[in-house]
């Protein structure tokens, strides 16, 4: 595999390749802004180079691969194809379908142990926005094993792995292994969480607090009973807000993507607990070896394939319950009933080789990130960084040898212009994601909300907002590196 701390993925010529250089890869290069552009527009030319794309923005080559070969094998002409893990999970996504289309319109196919949904046109869009925004489908290392490509791990090795990768985390929280709960990805964490809370309070809409990822917010919105959204800037009364809507329960992001600010975590988990409502905490961003969110959450969900894994080629989510919610008993007793989306065997296998690093890389990582913020903080070309140094709330929850994470966002003196030659000059890989042992930087607020940058702007997020996963480079060559592109003006 290419080296990306010593030989990262940037040049023009390199659009479309795998980052990092593998097929379960989950970011792709666009090496420049107008390449950011196309991706998002759907070019043509644009789209058809693409080697990897985030598994749950589209299909990966192998998925992609494994859906063509069921097509041509029982002719499912002009039809699109949704692979799942298991039955229960594909009837969910039929169920969601059916709710918005005639019930004709999609139907499951099974093949040995996997199952497909199948949808014709009108069906397609509704597909594809469950896979999007749930994280439950079929991972590649699953589609590589059912095509042949790879050898499924055995039994005993992937319950070893599975068992080590609770005991890291539940070290991590201070919580019991038995609360910590493995997923399909970071979303289908979320989907499960929702799945517990709306067991207990149905037909409620739920309410985020913060600034949000885009699906962490249309989750809720699109797939369940809708959701709400308020800032602390924006709102006079956040309690009177809360008992206003009544929500299921209140979604937290610590910090928030991509200004990294932290909402007042312990005034809102004090309310929580006053008007009875649960609080479901991202901590995926600060990380649960920086930042102690369960303390303040009945349930905390992150996504593993960012910097848990740190390797960029694996979907996985954990869930925690907190064994201290006045709710525990239930939401053991819930979960047991729904179907928990499992990770993959090959998944965990994996993912527990890669995480074993993690608290030392979290560490390195935090300290290339600050002192990169510093640097930056003096140079003539920035007008703002944001990076969860400058945040009170979130050091109000540090952990005794927590750090900042990896994460920092600036903004360009000079605006969309400057923004543009900074990126196309830079010498670091770009495309989507973070938390990689390389450094990956991407311009965020395009790639997630391409088509509602005016309502970004609304929350005083600019479009050509620069964010930078820093990674275990050598801390003066990445310096060197960003300070050439600066520099280019």
């Amino acid at each position: 595999m290419r080296d990306l701390l010593k030989n990262p993925i940037w040049r023009n010529l390199e659009l479309g390749f795998s980052i990092p250089d593998s097929k379960h890869a989950v970011s792709v290069a666009l090496p420049t802004w107008n390449d950011v552009i196309k991706y998002e527009e759907k070019d043509p030319k644009c789209i058809e180079v693409l080697r990897s794309i985030y598994p749950r923005f589209g299909l990966n080559p192998l998925v992609k691969r494994l859906c063509e070969k069921i097509k041509k094998e029982s002719q499912f002409n002009n039809q699109s194809i949704w692979p799942y893990p298991d039955e229960r999970i594909a009837l969910k996504a039929k169920k969601y379908c059916d709710k918005n289309t005639s019930k004709g319109s999609s139907y499951i196919e099974r093949r040995n142990n996997l199952f497909f949904l199948i949808t014709r046109e009108s069906a397609s869009i509704y597909a594809k926005s469950f896979w999007q925004h749930t994280g439950l489908g079929l991972s590649s290392r699953a589609a590589a094993i059912e095509l042949g490509i790879e050898n499924c791990p055995s039994k005993s090795l992937a319950n070893e792995s599975y068992q080590r990768i609770k005991d890291r985390i539940s070290t991590f929280t201070k919580s019991s292994s038995n609360d910590v709960h493995l997923t399909s990805s970071g979303m289908s964490a979320l989907y499960t969480s929702l799945e517990i809370i709306y067991k207990l309070f149905p037909d409620r809409p739920t309410l985020q607090i913060g600034f949000p990822y885009v699906d962490v917010l249309k989750l809720p919105m699109h797939i369940f009973h809708g959701a709400k959204l308020v800032t602390e800037e924006n709102c006079k009364d956040i309690e009177l807000e809360i008992i206003k809507i009544n929500p299921a329960a209140l979604i937290i992001e610590l910090p928030s993507n991509p200004m990294l600010k932290c909402v007042n975590i312990k005034k809102i988990s004090e309310i929580a607990n006053k008007l009875k409502i649960p609080l479901i905490v991202d901590d995926t961003i600060g990380s649960n070896i920086n930042i102690n969110s369960l303390e303040h959450a009945d349930i905390v969900f992150t996504s593993l394939t960012k910097i848990f894994s740190g390797s960029g080629d694996i979907l996985a989510g954990s869930l925690i319950l907190n064994p201290k919610s006045r709710w525990i008993d239930q939401f053991r007793n819930t979960l047991n009933e729904i179907n928990l989306p499992k990770l993959s065997d090959s998944d965990i296998v994996s993912l527990e080789k890669v995480s074993r690093d993690v608290k030392q890389r979290v560490f390195e990582q935090n300290k290339a990130c600050l002192e990169l913020k510093k640097r930056l903080e003096t140079h003539k070309e920035i007008k703002n960084i944001f990076h969860p140094e400058d945040c009170p709330n979130f050091n109000s929850i540090l952990t005794s040898d927590g750090g900042y994470g990896c994460l920092l966002s600036f903004e360009l003196k000079g605006g969309l212009e400057k923004a543009k030659n900074f990126y196309d000059y830079l010498q670091i890989s770009k495309g989507p994601s973070l938390g990689t042992k390389f450094t990956l930087v991407c311009p965020y607020v395009l790639l997630a909300h391409y088509d509602e940058l005016d309502w970004a702007e609304s929350f005083g997020i600019p479009s050509h907002l620069i964010r930078v996963s820093v990674g275990l480079e050598d801390k003066d060559h990445i310096w060197r590196t960003f300070s050439e592109a600066l520099n280019n003006f």
